[in-house]
């Protein structure tokens, strides 16, 4: 009995390990174009995500396809909006704007702003209010990231 049990449960993870196959969404997909330069400037951590994102379609080096430069300028800004009888912060705006522009040969195609924002509650404990912070950072930059891939790729289209 234990070892039909054994080969069974092996069986089943060589099935789940093999059967899945895992890709990143923009790591092997051809665009059609490239992102030859990014330019960043404002917020360090945003700027790191964004062009991480950006990164899996930048140098393809395919001939014949159309290079753009982006340049994206983001800010951070974090607000008290509301407050206790006391006067001690109970919850916190995380705001999040990215100013981009797409460029081909020198010229201006896109510009565009986007602009995210999160409401979230302060803690007690420091050290998990950062870590909630870090994680509605991340998740905001991942959306504009996104946002920002999908105008090039419509852009790319016309």
């Amino acid at each position: 009995m234990n070892n039909i049990l054994i080969k069974a449960i092996i069986l089943f993870l060589f099935v789940g390990i093999t059967g899945c196959s895992y890709k990143p969404i923009f790591s092997e997909k051809n665009y059609g174009f490239e992102i030859e330069e990014v330019i960043l400037v404002g917020e360090k951590r945003i700027n790191r995500i964004i062009y991480n994102k950006l990164n899996f379609i930048k140098n393809k080096n395919d001939k014949g396809v159309r290079k753009f430069t982006v340049e994206i300028k983001s800010e951070k800004v974090k607000k008290i909006v509301s407050k206790d009888s006391k006067g001690d912060p109970l919850k916190f705006e995380m705001n999040i704007s990215v100013n981009y522009q797409i460029l081909s040969n020198g010229n201006v195609l896109l510009r565009n702003d986007i602009e995210k924002s999160n409401i979230y509650n302060n803690e007690t404990d420091q050290f998990k209010l950062g870590q909630s912070e870090d994680i509605i950072l991340e998740n905001l930059t991942d959306n504009i990231s996104d946002i920002l891939i999908s105008s090039i790729i419509n852009l790319n289209d016309n």
